[in-house]
């Protein structure tokens, strides 16, 4: 028998068509299916890679993000799931007896995060005094008193609303704030909170310059003729001040010992956290609650530092401070304060912070 070969030309009116082999063209269709599989499986790996990272990501910075759980997770059969385990050894570790464990303090972690968001509609449905009287005691129950809470509240409150606090927290705990201070807080910083909490200011417009004058001068030399002692141990003078004049005298005693000095008067008081932070809340307060913010919206941080987020932004949210205080993160931050909580936070909690901070645009 005869053997017929391929036809690899043929001749139409003198045209020659070059016809292809029927093996190049089974060849390159092979080639052409593996790559296909090839890419598939690069997809389905990117695709894969992409779900553990956003996963992994709704797990971690401040809340969580309850869509992505719903979406993804739930979907997820049980080896699609161990995959997920085996691939993020910072939430899981192999253990002795061949399973992957999840982390302890993780899931601690992660139940605190998703009560994130109910803690911030609690604090933000409550009455401000409540609120405040509510944080104060919280602040004190701590196993190291929380002074922070109390000078930011005491204050940057008008004085009603101070009052209001302390009303509050005679309605719910059957003491005063005066006395519950003077209980848990055995440092000297102690007669400064007191005295803070108690204070009723002056709210109008009138300022005496040169008696400003004069105590800004106060300040100068108490910082000056400070020994390693703190100011608040050797001076009552400065604790008079700072917690009897109202806070138009006392951005004016901020502005003349800037004239003084060349410098502000918080950045002379580095050496005693209480009375900076007692000054910026009283003169500078954008200053003071733009830092926390700064130094809060990070994934690296403790949970004090993560409730600070949500206390400062819910009990501000109604101030004016906050146009201020968005302004001044702004500056600091090199981005907005909306960018950066897009950034760190998750989910409803998220949306609720970026929501109730709009309404000062």
């Amino acid at each position: 028998m005869t053997k017929v070969p391929l036809v690899t030309h043929i001749n139409v009116v003198g045209l020659e068509l070059q016809v292809p082999q029927l093996s190049s063209l089974h060849h390159t269709q092979t080639q052409r299916n593996k790559l296909q599989k090839k890419n598939k499986k690069t997809e389905k790996k990117m695709a894969e890679a992409n779900a553990y990272a956003a996963l992994t990501k709704a797990f971690s910075g401040l809340g969580v993000d309850e869509s992505l759980f719903i979406s993804t997770l739930g979907k997820w059969n049980r080896h699609q799931r161990e995959s997920y385990r085996v691939s993020t050894p910072g939430f899981f570790r192999e253990d002795e007896r061949h399973f992957q464990r999840w982390d302890d303090q993780h899931i601690l972690q992660l139940r605190q995060e998703f009560l994130r968001l109910k803690d911030a509609v609690v604090l933000y449905t409550m009455h401000p005094w409540e609120r405040d009287a509510r944080l104060f005691k919280e602040a004190l129950l701590l196993k190291v008193p929380n002074h922070d809470v109390i000078i930011e509240t005491a204050c940057t409150r008008s004085s009603e609303d101070l009052l209001g606090a302390r009303k509050a927290y005679h309605s719910l705990f059957e003491h005063s704030i005066e006395e519950d201070i003077a209980h848990h807080v055995q440092s000297p910083e102690r007669k400064l909170l007191v005295a803070l909490v108690s204070s009723y200011r002056y709210e109008g417009p009138r300022v005496n310059d040169d008696l400003a004058k004069s105590e800004a001068k106060i300040f100068v030399n108490a910082i000056k003729n400070a020994n390693k002692k703190k100011l608040i141990d050797e001076d009552d003078e400065i604790v008079r001040i700072l917690s009897t004049r109202s806070k138009l005298h006392l951005k004016a005693i901020y502005s003349h010992y800037k004239e003084i000095t060349g410098n502000f008067l918080d950045e002379d008081l580095e050496g005693d956290l209480t009375l900076k932070q007692v000054v910026q809340c009283l003169c500078v307060p954008q200053a003071y609650f733009s830092k926390i913010l700064i130094a809060s919206l990070r994934l690296d941080v403790n949970e004090s530092a993560k409730d600070s987020v949500t206390r400062v932004i819910v009990t501000r949210a109604d101030d004016d401070d906050m146009k201020l205080i968005k302004k001044e993160f702004q500056i600091k931050c090199g981005t907005t304060l909306p960018a950066k909580i897009e950034e760190v936070a998750n989910g409803s909690y998220r949306d609720f912070l970026l929501t109730i901070i709009s309404k000062s645009d």
